[in-house]
């Protein structure tokens, strides 16, 4: 079996320097949110936000809850990321129990807002444990959605990918098949769902290069603070933990702050080898906290434009 490229680069870039030393902070990100439900949670938002923004995302979103749940906060919280900091905001949106005029009123109101960018999601059910089930005169899935709001208006639009297959597809092909449906349709990327090893993520990019798909799939990274929460979060959407993951987590359920130290260590490790395999774009998933993130885009170059504008000078 011969040793990958990027595996024989990555060895040798880790002993000839320090890590993350020799990064040239070519890395372009961007960052999730979600919509807040009370005005402390508003509060945290805004200041992840402001954290966030010198680090020059090329654009963040804001989820959508299900079946519309958050749909006027999803708007408003899109809608003022756009007027008062001028980052391109995404706004999520899904095919969840709501018709095809439904999702174009709320299409035409982001447009209207000044919004260019939708992340289109089919949803999933509303009830757990059940399948999707499309409404009658609705979408029935997220190529169908691409292809509606490709028809309003020109939207850049980011669609979700499944490193390791989506828990409603067959098997993996199946779900090659519909993620270049979805880019076929017209999306412009896609975002991966999270995952914890490196070779999960080329395996899947190989996979995807392979079965026609060449569009930009960004790497979707989430820090984790919290395993018992991620391992719950994993089993719902077909996430494989690995058993080193726990380890590194034993012992600290009590020490927030050692959590946070062993989150940005592992993210950013990830982050490092993805790097090396070719990788130049990474989408954090923030859970509206800033500091994980901004720790870990430090680490791999990412700085204020102010301060690389000054140092340039």
């Amino acid at each position: 079996m011969t040793t990958p490229t990027y595996t024989l680069s990555e060895a040798h870039r880790a002993l000839a320097a320090p890590l993350f030393a020799d990064l040239a902070g070519d890395v372009a990100v961007s960052f999730e949110f979600f919509p807040p439900k009370t005005d402390k949670l508003d509060g945290a938002l805004w200041e992840a936000v402001s954290t966030l923004r010198p680090l020059d995302p090329r654009f963040v979103s804001v989820t959508y809850g299900a079946g519309g749940s958050t749909r006027e906060r999803t708007h408003a919280t899109v809608a003022r990321i756009v007027r008062e900091t001028g980052i391109p905001a995404a706004a999520h949106l899904t095919c969840v129990e709501a018709s095809r005029d439904e999702i174009a009123a709320v299409a035409e109101e982001y447009w209207a807002s000044g919004v260019r960018h939708i992340v289109a999601l089919r949803g999933d059910s509303p009830q757990p444990g059940e399948r999707y089930h499309p409404p009658a005169d609705g979408y029935e899935n997220a190529a169908a959605l691409v292809a509606g709001l490709r028809r309003l208006h020109p939207f850049e639009i980011s669609v979700a990918a499944y490193p390791e297959c989506h828990p409603d597809s067959e098997h993996a092909v199946a779900d090659l098949d519909n993620l270049k449906r979805k880019l076929d349709a017209g999306a412009t990327r896609a975002i991966t769902q999270f995952f914890f090893e490196p070779d999960t993520f080329f395996r899947f990019r190989d996979a995807a290069a392979a079965a026609g798909i060449g569009a930009e799939i960004v790497p979707g990274i989430m820090p984790v603070t919290n395993y018992a929460s991620v391992a719950r979060m994993s089993a719902m959407c077909g996430t494989a933990v690995p058993a080193w993951l726990k380890r590194l987590f034993e012992g600290l359920d009590d020490q927030p702050q050692m959590r946070q130290l062993v989150a940005v260590t592992v993210a950013a490790e990830l982050c490092r080898r993805l790097y090396a395999g070719g990788e130049r774009a990474f989408h954090f998933y923030t859970l509206n906290r800033a500091e994980l993130s901004y720790a870990i885009c430090h680490l791999l170059g990412v700085r204020p434009v102010r301060e690389a504008a000054v140092a340039a000078a």
